[in-house]
This record gives structure tokens, C-alpha cells and sequence, in this order.
């Protein structure tokens, strides 16, 4: 039988506080639907850092914005997308950096989250991140 894709949203205040256990239910469905450790791993280092750019940027810790992250499930890959309501960022200078060198003074969030994620891209002006990780055999 083959697998389907599924996908769940989860919604929860900027701040610090919520955001750990909106990142452990998010693993919690991530497990769930069939991640190997490695996978796991990865996952969450990523998506811990994807929350808290969300939380300190897009939300500077205030529990009165709302943040939206939504993950598709499919057989060939894992996609969280997380989207902040701040004014994003220049994602350009992002991309012209070399991803192992940091020559921005806020970055290495998103330096490592390239390395461990199989795509990264942005949306919204940066106030939207999507994280791609594609499953192994």
C-alpha cells in the first residue's frame, strides 16, 4: 500500500515559552509519521532554530503575535514551513554567502539549518521559512 501525504498546521504564540512545546508536538507528529533517527535529529536541530528566529524576529518574544508553521508528510520528504508575522529580512544577502563562512553579524541559525536540511528557501520578504528534508530509503 502506498503511503499518502499528510499534513498538520500548528499555530502558537511568539514567545519563548510556547515555542518549546509547540517545537516537541511538532517532533511528536514528525515521529509519528515515520522519521528515521537521523532524520529526527536533524529535524529538530533545524526546526529549533527556525522557531526561534521566528520567536526572537519575526515576534521579538511577544506572546500577543502568532506564529504558523505547517508540515506536509509525503513518501519522499518532510516539509515545514514556519511564517512569523515581522517584517522578514534581506534574504539576498543570505544567499550570496558562502555557507561556511558567516559574514553577517545574525546568520549561523540559518547556516546550519542549510547544512542539515536538504532545501531551504524563504517567502513573504523572510518572514516565511520552508525547511525540506528528504527521507531516506
Amino acid at each position: 500500500m502506498e503511503q499518502q501525504t499528510i499534513s498538520r498546521e500548528f499555530i502558537f504564540p511568539g514567545n519563548s515559552e510556547s515555542m518549546v512545546a509547540a517545537r516537541e508536538s511538532m517532533m511528536d507528529f514528525i515521529k509519528e509519521n515515520g522519521a528515521s533517527e537521523g532524520e529526527e535529529i536533524d529535524i529538530f536541530v533545524a526546526l529549533q532554530e527556525a522557531l526561534a528566529n521566528a520567536v526572537l524576529h519575526g515576534c521579538q518574544n511577544d506572546g500577543t503575535k502568532t506564529i504558523r508553521c505547517w508540515i506536509e508528510i509525503d513518501p519522499s520528504a518532510f516539509m515545514i514551513v514556519i511564517r512569523d508575522p515581522g517584517p522578514g529580512f534581506d534574504v539576498a544577502a543570505t544567499e550570496t554567502a558562502s555557507p561556511s563562512v558567516n559574514t553577517t553579524e545574525h546568520g549561523r541559525g540559518i547556516c546550519l539549518m542549510r547544512s542539515l536540511m536538504n532545501d531551504i528557501s524563504y517567502g513573504h520578504r523572510g518572514s516565511e521559512v520552508r525547511l525540506r528534508k528528504l527521507r531516506g530509503p
